[in-house]
């Protein structure tokens, strides 16, 4: 990949994926990160559904960038039987899409407890995943949940440095880290070797409010065009949460006329012309913004 590639969650325009796949065509998109269609986790797709949904993607010209999928994101100590057989057939969903990549977590820790009395058991399970992705042209990549075991940068580093290599890398995550109370510059450092793909929302530090890319304090610009000007080329993909976004009335010239929040595509709009503002100020990511 030579280019950077704009994505997006688009299941936060709308559930149903006719009006999905619409939005982001009039923003001038042509990829997704699949987590829902019409309701239905992207994991639990039926085979006529998952060609119901390919089939719509090639009509509207779009693909997919990644799955966004709900794998590990449980806690560890419920059952886990069932999750290696949900991977296995995440991947041949992945395959049917042609996705690249299939997004996992590192499973909740109990609140209050040491995450490291759970590491060794997250990392055999890790491991597992990563064994059933091996020759699949697939590759995991973990993201940076708040809660689960990789919440920080040094958990996320010790699972990289333990798991990563062509099946296994990570996911990005700007406002997951300051909702946690890591510095995103910090994460960046640790984590910049291991980085595959890159989550798009900003969070500001002190009330931990989602917020459009450049307005919190997740240092999106700066980031970006150290990543991009060393030389990243793959996907920035926008995972908004702006529906409720309390800074609207700060934005809207009409406060009266205006909703307290957002409609999904409105705020979908939003997270995406923030996002080009932002690229337009870096001039490494100019030069390859697909």
């Amino acid at each position: 990949m030579d280019t950077l590639i704009l994505s997006g969650f688009s299941d936060e325009i709308a559930p149903d994926f006719d009006t999905q796949l619409r939005v982001i065509r009039e923003l001038g998109l042509n990829h997704i990160e699949l987590r829902s269609a019409d309701g239905v986790n992207v994991s639990d797709l039926t085979d006529d559904k998952l060609q119901e949904i390919k089939s719509k993607l090639k009509n509207a010209g779009v693909r997919v960038s990644s799955i966004g999928s709900p794998i590990g994101k449980t806690a560890i100590t419920e059952d886990f039987s069932a999750q290696p057989d949900r991977l296995k057939r995440t991947i041949e969903i992945a395959h049917v899409l042609g996705a690249p990549y299939i997004r996992i977590f590192s499973f909740y820790i109990p609140k209050g407890e040491d995450p490291a009395l759970y590491r060794e058991e997250v990392l055999e399970r890790l491991h597992g995943f990563t064994e059933a992705a091996k020759g699949s042209s697939v590759t995991l990549l973990h993201e940076n949940e708040k809660g689960i075991y990789g919440d920080n940068a040094p958990r996320c580093l010790e699972l990289l440095k333990a798991l990563a290599g062509p099946d296994f890398g990570a996911v990005f995550d700007f406002a997951n880290f300051v909702e946690v109370g890591q510095p995103p510059k910090e994460a960046y450092e640790l984590l910049k070797p291991y980085i595959r793909y890159v989550h798009v929302k900003d969070a500001v530090w002190d009330t931990k409010q989602i917020v459009p890319a450049g307005q919190g304090d997740g240092h999106l610009a700066e980031i970006l065009g150290d990543l991009i000007g060393s030389g990243y080329r793959g996907v920035l993909s926008l995972e908004p949460h702006l529906v409720n976004f309390a800074g609207l009335a700060a934005l809207e010239k009409d406060r009266i006329q205006r909703k307290a929040t957002l409609s999904g595509p409105d705020a979908f709009h939003l997270a995406v012309t923030s996002l080009r503002e932002l690229l337009a100020q870096i001039p490494a990511a100019r030069e390859v913004l697909a």
